[in-house]
């Protein structure tokens, strides 16, 4: 790895760890700055999925306190961490299986920046319409998620396999439209995210592990890993503070003025 490549795979691991949870998409981010940065890492755009396993372990680490409970909750037949557990493994399915579906086609979409810019637009005014319209909330704690608020949250998170949609942004707005409070939409979205995350890192790791050597991308693959993880910890639980107090505005109109500029960059490219 010569030092531009390093420098080049710290920059993306710090955009993928500061925008995996936020709902602007990680994914575009990293597609536009690889395009920008003219960053080639390993074939088969394992990078970009691999280094997410940074990003959801800051969530594991941030959150291991409920995590641990749930588990023992389950365990000992506590009802409420059933359904909390429950929620997450209903939210969880059917990306599990349209993703396994659809896998080859997702990664296609991976190499069109321009569908990153439209897409963050398009998000962008979604989240207005949205939180303009919210009702007020009627679930308050992730303990409170019932199957059917999961299941609708689990089928709009499919909708992030569009590259610059962001899976954060649609489960969290998904949650808004059934009336979830914005810190629990947050925090339910980062408790889907492990296993969704880590489903798709293995089962990427598994597509392409005949492809992968430590000379061949693997060095770049941790570091960006390890920087994601950082970042990650860094924008997690400061999100949550902050969207609390001030709603989703800043990031919609954040992603509609990115989206803009990436779009008018790309047509004049």
């Amino acid at each position: 790895m010569d030092w531009m490549m390093i420098w080049k795979t710290v920059v993306i691991g710090i955009v993928e760890g500061l925008t995996e949870f936020l709902p602007v998409s990680s994914t575009g981010h990293i597609i536009l700055a690889e395009e920008l940065l003219d960053f080639q890492g390993p074939p088969g755009k394992v990078f970009e999925i691999v280094i997410q396993l940074g990003a959801i372990l800051a969530v594991c680490f941030l959150y291991r306190a409920k995590i641990m409970a749930t588990v023992t909750g389950v365990l000992n037949r506590d009802k409420v961490s059933t359904r909390f557990a429950t929620a997450v493994v209903v939210a969880f399915l059917p990306a599990a299986v349209i993703g396994v579906a659809l896998h080859k086609y997702i990664k296609v979409l991976l190499e069109k920046p321009i569908v990153v810019a439209v897409a963050l637009i398009v998000g962008g005014v979604a989240i207005l319409v949205i939180e303009r319209l919210a009702q007020r909330p009627r679930i308050k704690s992730v303990d409170d998620m019932d199957w059917k608020t999961a299941l609708f949250i689990g089928i709009c998170q499919c909708l992030a396999m569009v590259p610059g949609v962001s899976r954060s942004g649609a489960t969290i707005m998904a949650a808004r439209v059934f009336r979830v409070d914005r810190a629990t939409a947050a925090e339910f979205s980062f408790f889907l995210a492990i296993p969704t995350m880590l489903g798709a890192t293995v089962y990427d790791l598994y597509k392409n592990w005949s492809t992968l050597s430590w000379s061949d991308g693997g060095g770049l693959i941790l570091l960006g890993t390890v920087v994601a993880f950082v970042s990650a910890l860094i924008v997690v639980q400061a999100f949550v503070a902050f969207i609390s107090r001030h709603g989703f505005g800043v990031f919609a109109w954040y992603r509609i003025a990115i989206g803009a500029l990436a779009l008018a960059l790309l047509l004049m490219h």
